[in-house]
């Protein structure tokens, strides 16, 4: 199966973006993909902001783009855009970093005002970055995230929605997907 990163721009220790991707990167895993996870919180700031293209772990994270098939771009709405975290790494990377590479992109926020966001400023940042294939995003409001002792927890329309969009990506990267639904 496919080579995945799954990368979460939120700046939170408690992000709920990064739990949902943590949702869905279970269940990519289930449908045989290997998944790899990007906080890019973890990055230093020094070098995310600085633009310190050679610092080791810019290099790192840059290693692990050129590696994926597909990424998942996660990012929290703020003022009606991604987060500026998430900018100061997609600045980092190569100009073409995306080059022939499927993306999905996700978004979380807490009104419905900000679902656009995904097509009128991710998505055009990704598509410059050479995006082979953008399969259709989605966005899922804060409050409907939450988490239990096992991970997150969604309310049935949105786990759907989610699993949807998830089989969708799936499919792009040439993945299996029927076998969940069976036993979904």
């Amino acid at each position: 199966m496919a080579a995945i990163l799954s990368v979460s721009g939120s700046p939170s220790p408690t992000s709920r973006t990064t739990r949902l991707l943590r949702h869905l990167d279970d269940r990519l895993r289930r449908q045989g993909h290997e998944v790899t996870p990007l906080e890019v919180r973890s990055l230093p700031p020094e070098a995310l902001l600085g633009a310190h293209f050679g610092h080791p772990s810019i290099v790192a994270a840059t290693e692990l783009f050129a590696r994926a098939e597909g990424v998942v771009i996660g990012t929290p709405v703020y003022k009606a855009a991604y987060s500026g975290l998430l900018k100061s790494l997609l600045d980092v990377l190569p100009q073409y970093a995306l080059a022939g590479k499927t993306v999905l992109p996700l978004a979380t926020g807490g009104s419905t005002a900000h679902v656009l966001a995904i097509d009128y400023a991710l998505r055009p940042v990704l598509s410059s970055m050479g995006a082979a294939h953008i399969v259709p995003g989605w966005f899922t409001l804060d409050r409907d995230i939450s988490a239990d002792g096992t991970g997150s927890v969604l309310p049935p329309a949105a786990a759907e929605a989610l699993e949807q969009v998830t089989d969708q990506f799936s499919a792009a990267l040439g993945g299996r997907t029927g076998s969940l639904a069976a036993a979904g």
